[in-house]
């Protein structure tokens, strides 16, 4: 028994004090981990503003590149020079490289009396088959109408599938030495996710009114003469390019097994084929045409969102799984 002047702590109280201390302990753990999660969230913010930034500043000064270059060719004197349109990037109607565009600058660098002759510089890994016909026909037509005003394509990195295409129709088709020419095919790609609605348990409802409206719909399954007439359609497409290459390059391709199976070359390898007439970079062959380097480009000029985007874009869609295009089939090299 506790003598009158003993100063002992009940167990009661002893326990109170106990689970006030853990509650303590557990509100500044609490509390640290909060902190940390703000300076972890605030990092995250600052590097994504950081990111922004870069993208929107290269972009800016890629836009104030090109405008500041586009102004100076507006301001150049009046003397004869060789035209200059641009076919980069996909060729697809959501994309710079639309027909609608190209054929644009095509016709403003033919009706210039002073443009001795037009080169189309190409970079591109081609796209819709309708804009590329637009383009391809577009070129055909001036050509015809301009006999003294040739048309010439150059490919610069990449000219294959729809930018062949289009490339076919000029006079002469020239070619870097390393640059990728060809891919003459067609392609359609997609994903199957019939399975994974069951996997999950989901019922998915579609109502259609005719047996084959959703034959390429990723959720359905195909059949097999849904197949085989999906299969038609490409190998119908594909024959309008071989025609149309044919037509444009005529005499000059060298028929092989492989030469419309979709395989791309080099432009030295191109050359061997007939894909190609010559091999040479921009500047030399101004040189051989005009004695000099005397370019004007007449592609127009994108609106100032659209260039931009332009800086933006392709950064933003290797990120992000590529380009959306309006046609499910492909002139594309892939």
């Amino acid at each position: 028994m506790a003598s009158p002047g003993t100063d002992e702590k009940s167990p009661q109280g002893t326990h109170d004090e106990q689970l006030r201390l853990l509650q303590w302990e557990t509100f500044d753990k609490w509390m640290d981990n909060v902190a940390t999660e703000r300076r972890r969230s605030r990092r995250w913010k600052i590097f994504f503003r950081c990111v922004f930034f870069v993208f929107l500043f290269a972009s800016l000064a890629n836009t104030i590149y090109f405008w500041h270059f586009s102004l100076a060719e507006d301001d150049e004197p009046p003397v004869h020079h060789l035209g200059v349109v641009d076919v980069e990037g996909v060729i697809d109607t959501e994309q710079p490289a639309n027909a609608t565009r190209i054929n644009e600058g095509l016709r403003r660098a033919m009706e210039n009396e002073l443009t001795d002759a037009v080169i189309l510089r190409i970079n591109s890994p081609g796209g819709s088959p309708v804009q590329s016909q637009r383009i391809y026909n577009e070129i055909r037509y001036l050509r015809e109408q301009n006999p003294d005003k040739p048309i010439l394509a150059w490919i610069e990195d990449v000219g294959a599938s729809g930018a062949y295409y289009v490339a076919s129709a000029a006079s002469k088709i020239y070619a870097a030495p390393a640059s990728l020419v060809g891919s003459i095919g067609v392609i359609h790609s997609g994903f199957g996710f019939q399975n994974v609605l069951d996997e999950l348990n989901v019922e998915r409802r579609l109502f259609t009114a005719g047996q084959n409206k959703a034959f390429l719909d990723p959720f359905v399954d195909v059949k097999p003469e849904q197949r085989e007439f999906w299969q038609s359609v490409l190998n119908t497409t594909h024959a309008q390019f071989i025609q149309d290459v044919k037509q444009g390059r005529g005499d000059r391709l060298v028929e092989t097994e492989e030469l419309f199976s979709g395989l791309v070359w080099n432009g030295e390898q191109a050359k061997g084929l007939g894909l190609v007439d010559s091999i040479a970079t921009l500047e030399e062959l101004s040189r051989e045409l005009m004695g000099d380097i005397t370019l004007r480009n007449y592609t127009p000029r994108l609106p100032l969102f659209e260039r931009l985007g332009k800086g933006l874009g392709p950064v933003v869609q290797q990120l992000f799984g590529g380009y959306e295009t309006s046609s499910p089939v492909q002139f594309r090299w892939q």
